[in-house]
């Protein structure tokens, strides 16, 4: 389980933001200002930081804080000047991302920033799919996946055996605030598995679903 550091002092972001990345599997600790940082710091594998602060301008702590430990770091900022993305990069920022932002597209830059070298595709049987690109194919047929089926994937696949329960897949792939019930998760399983039948999803009565593990 990767260990996130949010900066960010806007409390209704921060709280959706420290809800919405804990239901994805990740570990947050959220603050509101750089008080404190340099002792979360050392236990953080990435860290997302909100530029304007109570304290001032956090890109001005940053190469001291990289010093500490060197992190990727996602910069969050209402600045959208192309002058002030390059400051923000220069700085030492891996990333940089404007508000508003969706969090689908946040989570999509952490998983890239966190992502071991070499470890950009996933395959089952005859389906290969491209995280980067976020492309999939069955052999040589290319597979159209909507966002919310191709997040369903990935996270099937990265859990192969493990059964989901209907709620969790609701609040991992769509959070708490989008759809009101499960039948939203039937409809993308019967999506996914009519598009990629070499998918062996299994449905276990009255919990979830679960991808069947890939024999070795």
């Amino acid at each position: 389980m990767s260990s996130l550091l949010i900066i960010e002092d806007d409390l209704l972001l921060g709280e959706g933001l420290n809800r919405f990345l804990t239901n994805q599997g990740y570990q947050c600790t959220w603050l509101t200002t750089i008080n404190d940082i340099d002792k979360h710091w050392y236990s953080a594998d990435l860290v997302i930081l909100d530029r304007q602060l109570p304290d001032g301008d956090s890109l001005r702590h940053l190469s001291t804080w990289l010093s500490l430990k060197a992190l990727p770091v996602i910069v969050l900022t209402a600045k959208v000047e192309v002058e002030q993305r390059v400051e923000g990069l220069m700085s030492g920022a891996r990333d940089y991302i404007t508000k508003p932002f969706a969090n689908e597209e946040l989570l999509a830059r952490i998983l890239n920033q966190l992502r071991p070298i070499g470890a950009n595709t996933l395959n089952y049987r005859s389906l290969v799919v491209d995280i980067s690109s976020r492309s999939v194919s069955v052999g040589d047929i290319p597979i159209t996946l909507k966002p919310k089926e191709f997040q369903l994937l990935v996270l099937l696949l990265n859990h192969q055996g493990r059964v989901f329960h209907r709620d969790e897949l609701l609040n991992k792939v769509w959070g708490y605030q989008a759809f009101p019930t499960t039948r939203t998760v039937d409809n993308h399983i019967l999506r996914l598995r009519q598009a990629m039948p070499c998918l062996e999803i299994e449905t276990h009565r009255g919990v979830g679903y679960r991808l069947r593990k890939e024999s070795s």
